[in-house]
């Protein structure tokens, strides 16, 4: 029987390139900890935690085309977009002083780099989620057909 190649298939590519931005956002993540000596607040730890089982996720994913990717991936992108929505709200100020879950230790609204006016750690964080998001909802609807 022959074997199918899946990197034609183009529900294939879009994992691919899901699995691509969870990799480079999780190696970027700990190379602003570990290289830079970011220290991470309370709601970094809790977007890696959703972001770094992505890439296993999506790796599995990769190798037998696992249409089923989606309804593993989608929640843990979500819940990683909500926290990165949430930080991003604290950062800009949005959000009042009185609600801020990083009271003690590492300051959640610290700016360790302010590209362009408006990227920040905290919002390369929302962007990866957000295009995860996009991506998945893509994949799915491709797979539906």
């Amino acid at each position: 029987m022959p074997r199918s190649d899946n990197s034609t298939n183009p529900g294939w590519t879009i994992l691919f390139m899901a699995w691509l931005l969870a990799l480079a956002s999780s190696l970027g993540s700990l190379f602003f900890s570990e290289i830079m000596q970011f220290a991470p607040c309370l709601l970094c730890w809790y977007q890696r935690i959703f972001l770094f089982p992505l890439v296993f996720v999506f790796t599995t994913a990769l190798f037998c085309f696992d249409k089923s990717v989606v309804r593993y991936a989608l929640p843990l992108a979500g819940a990683g977009w909500l926290v990165a929505l949430y930080h991003n709200l604290l950062v800009y100020g949005v959000i009042p002083e009185s609600i801020r879950p990083c009271s003690q230790g590492i300051s959640c609204t610290e700016k360790y780099i302010d590209l362009f006016g408006f990227l920040t750690i905290p919002m390369l964080s929302f962007l990866a989620f957000s295009i995860i998001l996009v991506l998945l909802l893509i994949l799915n609807r491709r797979l539906v057909r």
